[in-house]
């Protein structure tokens, strides 16, 4: 029992990768080792495949309501993403006091975008997974937010437009500037404060990508261990269904805060990027 939960429980954490095998040629890993060695190059499928599907949703939800939106009396859907859209704009008002058009489509992408992607580890564990093996796939992870590759990619992708506004706000000078004469106002400093800063500026992207990625990890581990208890007599797998339901609603406060955290943090970040005189 011992060995095939743990067998169990790698299965649902292999993603579905493309890669260089261990011949040199090139296809879909056929194990959870193989994945796992086939290097950098190696390609999450299943990751990239959902997190795409969902963009899809999200644009098109939003066209589509966009596009129906009435003066009249709305209905619940429109009624629901307005005040979404009211409430991010607010938001991002209170904390980002420049003139800037994107910042708060932005905010307002990310939130739905990270939201939708977490939402998927509300869906129970083998329900996708047992379809797709029915076609021939045998691996299938279906919350992108669980994959270090996406959460660090988005987190990356907010750190290139840190670094792009910080130097067109402040000039490449003054952004080196910025980096070498603070915390320690001395030239003799420069090296420490170099330091001091890049460490500071590295830690932003770092933690905005592992944050989101530890916590929804730590949720779909709980998922798949109760998954586990329905394998077991009647008895233990009524009780994991009873906390199956219970866990799934306290996650649906977990992957609304995991996306609102994001978001905000990007806008926090962003708005540091415009302080000339931030320190």
């Amino acid at each position: 029992m011992a060995e095939s939960s743990a067998e169990y429980i790698q299965h649902h954490l292999t993603n579905l990768t493309y890669g260089q095998l261990p011949d040199g040629s090139w296809g879909f890993a056929e194990t959870g080792q193989q994945a796992s060695e086939m290097g950098f190059y190696s390609i999450h499928v299943d990751s990239m495949f959902w997190s795409l599907l969902l963009g899809i949703v999200f644009c098109s939800l939003f066209r589509v309501v966009a596009s129906s939106a009435t003066s009249g009396v709305p209905g619940l859907l429109q009624c629901s993403i307005e005040a979404l859209v009211d409430f991010i704009d607010e938001l991002t008002t209170s904390i980002f006091q420049h003139k800037n058009p994107l910042i708060a489509p932005l905010a307002l992408t990310i939130f739905v975008w990270v939201f939708l992607m977490n939402f998927m580890d509300l869906i129970p564990v083998d329900w996708i997974p047992q379809v797709a093996h029915l076609v021939g796939i045998n691996y299938m992870k279906v919350v992108p937010s669980t994959d270090p590759n996406v959460t660090m990619a988005m987190a990356f992708s907010v750190f290139i437009l840190i670094l792009y506004y910080s130097v067109k706000q402040k000039g490449l000078g003054g952004f080196i500037k910025e980096l070498t004469s603070h915390p320690l106002p001395s030239k003799w400093a420069i090296p420490v404060n170099l330091l001091l800063e890049l460490v500071n500026l590295i830690a932003k992207p770092i933690s905005l990508g592992l944050r989101l990625f530890g916590n929804m990890y730590a949720g779909e581990m709980i998922f798949i261990l109760i998954a586990l208890m329905f394998s077991a007599s009647f008895g233990i797998a009524l009780f994991g269904g009873l906390l199956h339901w219970v866990w799934a609603v306290f996650h649906i406060l977990i992957i609304t805060l995991q996306a609102f955290i994001f978001s905000v943090l990007t806008i926090v970040y962003l708005a540091q990027a415009y302080e000339v005189d931030e320190h």
